[in-house]
């Protein structure tokens, strides 16, 4: 009952960003109405109607996190994961593994339960301009065994992980600058998109492995896929990187991150 009442206040807060803050709901409207031009959506709803759903999932996703937050792990017991095997599978090989997601479902809980629940990972990210909120994140981030490696210097620790065998997350669903990135066709239209991953996997030999998590009821499920063959670091290379992330977009529209600027022009 209190869990359902929650996710209830989740979506009234989520609902309320939605008719608040304008520019972001302006932002994930246009994003929407460019990509239905050029490929359809499963299912096929409307751009109003994916972004008030992704609103809602945001408000969701807070208050799941703010609960992770006061220590409450039941949250925990109702996340199910899928393909476990190919992360087992690809421990044995002794070259670390880089998980590559993007900003779908909840990728916080994604994160913490893996590390609570499976082994800890090391969790790429860009530290919040907001200090406080930054050591809060940072606090929900590490409390369930996670370690967080901020992007400024991330290359050193990522490696260092990957040598211990371990797993580093990595979210590639982003903009990035020219000298960070190169231009694929990200759903439909050219997005600059980082080169990170598929250069420190070709440097290491680690797994490329693909994971996300969305709802399900009450729940969540994550599910990781098969490993990426990397050949090389061409466009079509880090293409190959990016299409899982595409395919969950596609068939889970409302549970990505439409208000970021993901087609922004670089000079």
């Amino acid at each position: 009952m209190l869990e359902r009442i929650s996710l209830k206040i989740g979506e009234f807060l989520g609902l309320l960003a939605f008719y608040l803050w304008r520019s972001r709901r302006r932002i994930a409207l246009n994003a929407l109405r460019e990509t239905l031009r050029v490929m359809p959506l499963n299912p096929s709803l409307s751009p109003e109607e994916i972004t008030k759903e992704m609103f809602r999932n945001l408000g969701r996703s807070l208050v799941e996190i703010l609960r992770l937050y006061a220590g409450d792990r039941s949250l925990l017991k109702k996340v199910e994961f899928r393909g476990l095997e190919h992360f087992w599978r690809a421990k044995e090989e002794s070259k670390g593994i880089i998980f590559l997601t993007g900003h779908c479902g909840n990728w916080e809980l994604m994160a913490i339960s893996f590390g609570a629940l499976i082994e800890p990972i090391g969790v790429v990210a860009r530290p919040l301009n907001n200090r406080f909120l930054n050591r809060i994140i940072e606090k929900i981030r590490t409390r369930y065994g996670n370690h967080v490696i901020y992007k400024k210097g991330a290359v050193k620790e990522i490696l260092r992980d990957l040598r211990m065998n371990r797993a580093v997350g990595i979210l590639m669903d982003q903009s990035v600058s020219k000298k960070e990135g190169v231009v694929i066709n990200f759903l439909g239209r050219p997005a600059w998109t980082s080169r990170m991953p598929g250069l420190i996997a070709r440097k290491t030999g680690a797994v490329v492995l693909p994971a996300f998590i969305k709802r399900s009821g009450m729940g969540h499920i994550v599910e990781i896929g098969e490993r990426i063959e990397l050949k090389g670091l061409e466009p079509e290379d880090i293409k190959r990187l990016s299409e899982p992330i595409e395919r969950f977009i596609l068939s889970n529209p409302s549970e990505w991150l439409w208000i970021h600027r993901r087609w922004k022009k670089r000079d």
